[in-house]
């Protein structure tokens, strides 16, 4: 079966759920065998954060396929501009050199942001933005890197982003929040992009089986991973997190070979670095879609 599930359902329970979580929020989810969908405001544009970095992956992946980067390629990160972040490369004070797949390990299971910045540098962010067009994602941008990201919330708040958590007037003024000046995507191009990496049409098989192993080791638990707490579902994702937003995109496996390609993004009205509820809901939503479309599943 394929084809798009009409509203009504699940739809209307995802933006109950939404609602109840006090978020706007925009899914997409699909079967990547049948096609099947569950969609609300999937054609949206939504910031992608950290979630960007699953494009940088893809590329990487391509240009070793093609012969014009070596995954073993050795690379010196000096502590002297090092892009700031909380984990990975991020919070080391000395210089490192690291191969490219294993910065761009860490970047996706720990979402590194000087890990992913090495990477972007080395092949350029036009590099990224030609591999997904043609992928055939024509809305999948990427405008600046992540220390270009992170400086222009500095910059958006006058050097203050302590007024982030005092002026919520401060919020209208971050670029990287409005999907036409940051990094960009939406919520059926992140799936696209997902399915066509569970199908090994993004890269090589061999290449798309590495990524898929990386990012079935993320570490983050307490999104997209919280709807499917069973031992034998295996949860593949990259996360994305901006002041009021959270997101998260995966693939949801199951034993019986069903697979479902999610992509769920939120923003909240309040600013606080902790929102567990937030959080939930993408798992909560993803749960409530991935439970729809295995219905739609003729029986085995």
């Amino acid at each position: 079966m394929s084809g798009r599930v009409p509203g009504g359902g699940p739809e209307r329970s995802i933006r109950g759920a939404f609602a109840d979580a006090q978020v706007t929020g925009w899914l997409h989810a699909v079967d990547i065998d049948s096609g099947a969908e569950v969609a609300v405001e999937a054609e949206s544009l939504v910031s992608t954060a950290s979630v960007h970095k699953l494009c940088l992956a893809v590329t990487v992946q391509r240009l070793a396929d093609a012969g014009r980067l070596d995954p073993t390629e050795r690379l010196e990160t000096a502590v002297a501009g090092r892009t700031a972040g909380l984990t990975g490369l991020a919070m080391l004070r000395d210089p490192v050199t690291m191969s490219v797949r294993d910065l761009l390990a860490l970047a996706l299971t720990v979402s590194d942001n000087a890990s992913a910045d090495v990477l972007f540098e080395r092949i350029g962010l036009h590099t990224v933005n030609t591999a997904m067009r043609q992928l055939g994602l024509r809305k999948t941008v990427a405008v600046h890197t992540t220390r270009q990201l992170i400086d222009s919330i500095t910059e958006d708040c006058d050097g203050d982003e302590s007024l982030l958590h005092l002026d919520p007037g401060v919020l209208t003024r971050l670029r990287v929040l409005d999907p036409l000046r940051t990094n960009r995507s939406t919520p059926r191009e992140m799936t696209s992009l997902l399915g066509a990496l569970w199908r090994d049409e993004a890269c090589s098989p061999e290449r798309a089986e590495e990524l898929r192993r990386i990012l079935s080791l993320q570490v983050w638990p307490h999104r997209l991973v919280s709807g499917f707490p069973f031992d034998d579902v295996r949860v593949a994702g990259k996360t994305g997190t901006l002041p009021t937003l959270r997101s998260e995109v995966g693939v949801v496996d199951y034993p019986d070979g069903g697979r479902y390609a999610v992509a769920v993004f939120t923003r909240a009205a309040r600013t606080a670095v902790r929102q567990p509820a937030a959080d939930a809901v993408i798992g909560t939503s993803a749960r409530i879609a991935v439970d729809h479309l295995r219905a739609l599943r003729p029986p085995a």
